[in-house]
């Protein structure tokens, strides 16, 4: 059903363009267009000449998309070129703005391509046009087991869409290598040719301006689809010879979501076939001289990483903690050092840092990307020069010996691509002897200690033995003494009652009454002792002033054990002369049973009362 309503809104789509007036006298000689989907990126690379056929000069060139497209239109470039093969030379790449032309539908978006110099009647310019668009590849079906294949379903024209009319076009869709995917179905039309992995329509003829012909590829796609949710970098500069980069990663699995259980065991034994769309690794392509490189997440450092660095480049490759399938979510971070001299130059009294400005990893796809850069204190004048639109601010950043803060540049960009991982700059004004601040700081910070030292010692801090708080800690400590003492009695107390339970059970196990009466004998001995040790105790906090408000709490202890050992007493008799009398088991357990409840309640008041007494 939805495979369906995406067509019609194609097809709606073709009938909206079809009615719209022609813009200029430009057309398009031929169109070569190349989608690229070997990665989970679609790049629609499209080679057009173009030439003026009127009589006036022309300026501008325009790109439109389907809206739909548009939403996930990540990178676009225009970039002019002469000669052929070897031989060719480009030119920099041309400004792109978006436009909105009088009679465009809704159903479309513009940009409008400045031309290097305006084209006069008869005259001609090749561009190559590069469009990379995300989420361009929907997951069809959107749920597969651990040993499904992914199939993923692209939507597009065979024909150039453009406002100009076009002589001559062909198009050709790169799918993953033939041997490891298969084309489940794809649109056939006029011209139609399936090689390899390569489906080639046209070439096509004398197209109208705005030619639509919707076309649908439904193949097997194993590759990563890893996408960013959201990459902070953080980039901080040292003078002191060093700039950290730290990155901070939550990415998830943007394929067919999983269904099912996950069964390592077959992921182990048949990892192409039990795991084939899962992402088992990331390759980060790191400056030539990275080092103090380091992998972590929530749990600490990932040792499950590998390291291949020369004198061109650092490499990096990162294994998570587990398989990543559809829908599956991992956070982590990487972190490295590099040499200031690098990337840190000065100009015109400035100095301003060029490095690259998106990740670092291979075919990632980032919804939000934030990138700090941490400027020295004391830093000004601060501005940023990136090739493309991103959004800017400004913040501070507080960090070790710093009194007014760092400046922080923060760059916002979504939808970011590898293509966005250009060189920027970021300039700044700074005095050099703003870096002896810290130094001096930390001189500064030692004399003071050594000073305070010296003062230490030779000062009396005792506290005078006649002051109120010094005798008011005193008898704090006498009474928490004293209360630490009638808590140990009581907790004997408690063993010589277990030791009563204990002859009960050894009672019924063996029969023996006259050794069950000697225990009891002895429990009520010990007993009696425990008792006339607790009573001095009890007569100094009942004397001391300051065990006014912990005096209640001790002497319900007291009275509870004292209730609680007469009812053992009282529940061991009964016991005992049920099995003298030779009474049955139902019989002896009636007669104990109401003493055995209140024992049980006795014995977690007193375990209660414990706890609280030891918390004051």
């Amino acid at each position: 059903m939805e495979f369906r309503g995406l067509r019609f809104s194609l097809v709606a789509l073709t009938i909206a363009i079809l009615s719209t007036t022609v813009l200029s006298d430009l057309i398009i000689s031929r169109v070569d267009r190349r989608i690229d989907l070997t990665s989970q990126i679609v790049r629609i690379t499209s080679t057009l000449k173009v030439e003026n056929a009127g009589s006036a000069s022309v300026s501008e060139f325009l790109l439109i998309f389907p809206e739909i497209q548009a939403k996930k239109l990540s990178y676009l470039s225009a970039t002019p070129y002469e000669g052929k093969g070897k031989t060719r030379k480009y030119g920099a790449s041309l400004p792109i703005e978006v436009a909105n032309p009088k009679g465009m539908p809704p159903a479309l978006n513009s940009y409008s391509v400045s031309l290097p110099k305006p084209l006069s009647e008869g005259q001609t310019l090749t561009l190559d046009v590069l469009a990379v668009f995300t989420h361009a590849l929907q997951p069809f079906p959107e749920k597969i087991s651990q040993a499904d294949i992914q199939l993923v379903l692209l939507q597009d024209s065979a024909h150039y869409l453009s406002p100009y009319a076009v002589k001559s076009q062909s198009l050709s869709v790169k799918l993953p290598d033939a041997r490891d995917a298969r084309v489940e179905s794809y649109t056939k039309i006029e011209n139609t040719n399936l090689h390899d992995s390569e489906i080639k329509y046209g070439p096509y003829e004398n197209l109208p301006p705005y030619s639509y012909s919707p076309i649908a590829v439904h193949f097997e796609a194993n590759q990563p689809f890893a996408v960013a949710r959201e990459l902070v970098r953080e980039i901080e500069i040292s003078h002191w010879g060093n700039v950290q980069v730290t990155e901070h990663y939550i990415i998830v699995h943007g394929g067919a979501k999983s269904k099912g259980e996950f069964s390592r065991l077959d992921y182990q034994a048949r990892p192409n076939i039990r795991g084939a769309s899962a992402i088992k690794h990331f390759i980060a392509k790191l400056p030539p001289r990275a080092h103090s490189i380091y992998y972590r997440d929530e749990i600490g450092n990932i040792s499950t990483s590998q390291l291949w660095a020369d004198s061109r480049k650092t490499k990096l490759l990162i294994e998570p903690r587990y398989p990543m399938f559809g829908g599956w979510r991992t956070t982590f971070t990487i972190g490295y050092s590099l040499p200031l001299p690098d990337f840190l130059f000065e100009s015109d009294g400035k100095r301003f840092l060029n490095i690259t400005f998106a990740s670092p990893m291979n075919e990632l796809v980032i919804d939000n990307l934030i990138v700090k850069v941490v400027l020295p204190e004391g830093s000004r004048d601060l501005s940023a020069s990136i090739p493309f639109p991103v959004n800017q601010r400004e913040e501070t950043k507080i960090s070790h010996l710093d009194v007014a803060g760092r400046p922080v540049v923060v760059l916002e960009k979504t939808n970011a691509v590898p293509e966005h991982n250009q060189y920027f700059q970021v300039y700044y004004r700074f005095n050099k002897l703003s870096m002896l601040r810290e130094p001096f700081m930390l001189i500064a910070g030692f004399f003071f200690l050594f000073v305070a030292g010296i003062v230490c010692v030779h000062v009396d801090w005792s506290i005078s033995k006649s002051s109120a708080s010094y005798l008011a800690k005193l008898q704090w400590d006498e009474v928490r003494a004293t209360v630490q003492q009638i808590e140990s009695i009581i907790n004997q107390c408690l063993a010589t009652h277990e030791k009563l339970e204990a002859s009960l059970r050894d009672l019924s196990r063996v029969g023996d009454i006259q050794a069950c009466k000697t225990a009891r004998k002895t429990a009520d001995a010990l007993l009696k002792e425990h008792a006339k040790e607790l009573k001095p105790l009890l007569a100094f906090l009942q004397s001391s002033s300051t065990a006014t408000h912990i005096l209640p709490k001790v002497e319900e202890l007291v009275a509870k054990e004292r209730e609680l050992q007469e009812r053992l007493i009282v529940k061991h008799a009964i016991i005992v002369d049920c099995y003298e009398k030779k009474l049955g088991a139902r019989e002896i357990e009636n007669r104990a049973a109401p003493h055995q409840q209140k024992v049980v309640a006795l014995r977690q008041e007193v375990e209660g009362l414990l706890d609280y007494i030891d918390e004051i």
